[in-house]
């Protein structure tokens, strides 16, 4: 692979300046581009970011290198947008992430003393509450629409960020069986609504107990995710070479094809 992450600062700078005329001529000249919105550009943002999710988790740097540009494409697009409102534009767009990257990073630009990352973490939730600007509680800032997954662990990151938290990890499996023997109850008497609320305690103790070991749950279930629909995969195909079909197929021999696939 050639190595192309040698170019001096002004090359870089060169480079966005291209992006960015790039950018004024095609919001004048495309008949696509010119009549794009900011509301029109969010759902195509939202799946620009999973591609990139995508690439990332396949370990594909080159794929990764494209889908940042495509990333980088919206936000100068959006910059673009909110100078024609004359709202912002996109030199006030980097001012402020370098305004809050400075503010937040005392330990740096300051004179803050730091041991850890986790006291890097703490005392940037405690700086985010002391904005002029910014989230006024504790959890604010969490997008409403974002997974539940990834939200409930950044709830917990949050929370932690002020000191709530168990005193030991060890500690959340006691909780994580409290919850679990607590939906069993529910199953039990078969209480429909009960369970679903159960299930959840599960989830957010389970992932809870992710976050205390270092582990992130969503990358963690995805590549369970990527290990079943591998093997499931392996089934399928052995299946039809064998002119079967999944219907007519017991367990028993399923089995077979599933722990053939789980050696490779």
């Amino acid at each position: 692979m050639t190595n192309k992450a040698n170019h001096t600062k002004q090359e870089k700078l060169a480079a966005f300046e291209r992006l960015l005329d790039i950018m004024d001529e095609l919001r004048e000249k495309c008949p696509w581009d010119s009549v794009q919105t900011i509301e029109s550009l969010r759902t195509l943002t939202i799946e620009e970011t999973f591609e990139l999710t995508d690439a990332i988790l396949a370990g594909n740097l080159e794929e990764i290198e494209k889908e940042l540009g495509d990333l980088i494409l919206h936000i100068v697009f959006y910059s673009k947008l909110g100078e024609e409102q004359k709202a912002f534009d996109v030199a006030d767009v980097l001012h402020k992430i370098s305004e809050k990257l400075v503010y937040r990073h005392p330990h740096i630009f300051g004179n803050v003393q730091v041991k850890d990352a986790e006291e890097v973490k703490q005392n940037w939730e405690e700086l985010k509450l002391k904005e002029k600007d910014g989230n006024k509680t504790v959890l604010g800032g969490i997008p409403k629409s974002l997974s539940a997954m990834i939200k409930a662990n950044r709830l917990q990151e949050k929370a932690r960020g002020v000191g709530f938290d168990w005193d030991e990890k060890e500690q959340i499996w006691d909780k994580v069986l409290e919850e679990f023997n607590e939906l069993q109850a529910e199953i039990a008497m078969n209480n429909v609504q009960n369970i679903e609320a159960e299930f959840g305690d599960l989830f957010f103790s389970l992932i809870n107990a992710a976050r205390l070991y270092n582990v992130n749950p969503e990358n963690a279930l995805e590549l369970t995710n990527q290990k079943f629909t591998k093997r499931f995969n392996y089934l399928e195909e052995k299946t039809i070479a064998q002119g079967k079909s999944l219907k007519n197929m017991t367990l028993e021999e399923m089995d077979v094809y599933w722990n053939e696939a789980k050696k490779l």
